[in-house]
C-alpha cells in the first residue's frame, strides 16, 4: 500500500519538475527578463490614464510569470513592427504583448501560447440595425490595424460570402492600430472595423452605447508568448510557469478580473497556431 501511494505521489510531483526549469544563465543572471510591449490594446495592455503606469491583463500576467521564475519583469516598449526583429536579434527575451500566433511567424519565433483571440466585426451602436449579420458588410467599407493578421481575415470573409456570391466586395481600410479603427468609425469615415473581439467587452464598458458586434468572430486565434526559435530553455521556463499559474488559478482570477474569461485556454501549447 505504502509503495503505491509512494509511485502515486512520485507521479504528481513530475508534471511539476517542468515548472522549476532553469533559465538560461544570461536571464537567470541579471535577474531580469526583458519583454517587448505595445501598450494600446486594452485590456492586454495599456498606461493606466491616471498614473501612466503598465496595466492590463498581459502585464500582471507577465509579472506573475517572472515571479514564478524568480527575476523581474522588464518591459520595453517598442513598435509593433519592430518587436519580432527584437526578439530574433536578442534586444529582447520575448514578445508579451497580445500577438497573435500564426504559422508564417513561426519562421522567425516560438510560440508559447495562452489566450484565445477571435477576429470580430464591430460598427456604431446606432447603424446597429443595419447589419444584422456580417454579410451585410459586402460592398462596405470596414477598418483594421494594416499590421496584423486582420486584413487577411477580413478579406477571406469577403471572398467567400461576398465575391463568391455575386455581391461587391468588402472596402479594407488600413489604420494605425485598433484605436485608430474606432476613432474612424465613430467619426463615420468608415462603416464598420474590426479588431479581437477578446478587447471589445473592455472597450465597450468604456464607452458604453458607443459600439455594437456584428455577428460571430469570423476566424480564432490563439495568442502566445514569443521567444527566438532556438530558445528551447526558456520556453520551457516559460509553458511551465504559465502551467503552474494555471494550477494555482491566477490565471483565471486575471482572466476574469480583465474580462477575457471566454478566451481562456484549457492548456498551455507551444506553436498551437494556424
Amino acid at each position: 500500500m505504502l509503495k503505491h501511494l509512494l509511485l502515486a505521489a512520485t507521479a504528481a510531483i513530475l508534471p511539476l519538475a517542468a515548472q522549476a526549469a532553469d533559465l538560461p544563465s544570461r536571464i537567470a543572471s541579471r535577474g531580469t527578463l526583458i519583454a517587448a510591449i505595445v501598450p494600446n490594446y486594452p485590456p492586454l495592455e495599456m498606461r493606466d490614464p491616471q498614473t501612466n503606469q503598465l496595466t492590463g491583463f498581459d502585464v500582471e500576467l507577465g509579472n506573475a510569470i517572472a515571479e514564478k521564475l524568480g527575476v523581474r519583469m522588464q518591459w520595453q516598449e517598442t513598435s509593433f513592427d519592430q518587436m519580432l526583429a527584437s526578439v530574433r536579434t536578442g534586444r529582447v527575451d520575448i514578445i508579451l504583448s497580445g500577438m497573435s500566433d500564426l504559422k508564417s511567424r513561426q519562421e522567425t519565433a516560438t510560440f508559447i501560447d495562452y489566450l484565445r483571440s477571435g477576429s470580430q466585426f464591430f460598427t456604431q451602436a446606432s447603424r446597429a440595425a443595419e447589419f444584422p449579420n456580417a454579410e451585410a458588410l459586402c460592398g462596405k467599407r470596414v477598418g483594421a490595424s494594416r499590421r496584423t493578421a486582420l486584413p487577411n481575415d477580413i478579406k477571406a470573409f469577403s471572398d467567400a460570402n461576398c465575391v463568391a456570391k455575386g455581391r461587391p466586395a468588402i472596402e479594407y481600410v488600413p489604420t494605425e492600430g485598433s484605436a485608430d479603427a474606432r476613432t474612424q468609425l465613430r467619426q463615420g469615415r468608415i462603416d464598420a472595423a474590426m479588431q479581437g473581439g477578446e478587447t471589445l467587452p473592455y472597450i465597450m464598458g468604456l464607452e458604453p452605447n458607443t459600439y455594437a458586434p456584428i455577428g460571430q468572430p469570423v476566424r480564432y486565434t490563439l495568442m502566445g508568448i514569443a521567444t527566438g526559435k532556438e530558445e528551447t530553455q526558456l520556453q520551457q521556463a516559460l509553458a511551465g510557469a504559465l502551467r503552474a499559474l494555471m494550477a494555482d488559478g491566477t490565471y483565471a482570477r486575471l482572466a476574469d478580473k480583465w474580462q477575457l474569461t471566454p478566451s481562456m485556454i484549457p492548456e498551455v501549447q507551444i506553436n498551437g497556431g494556424e
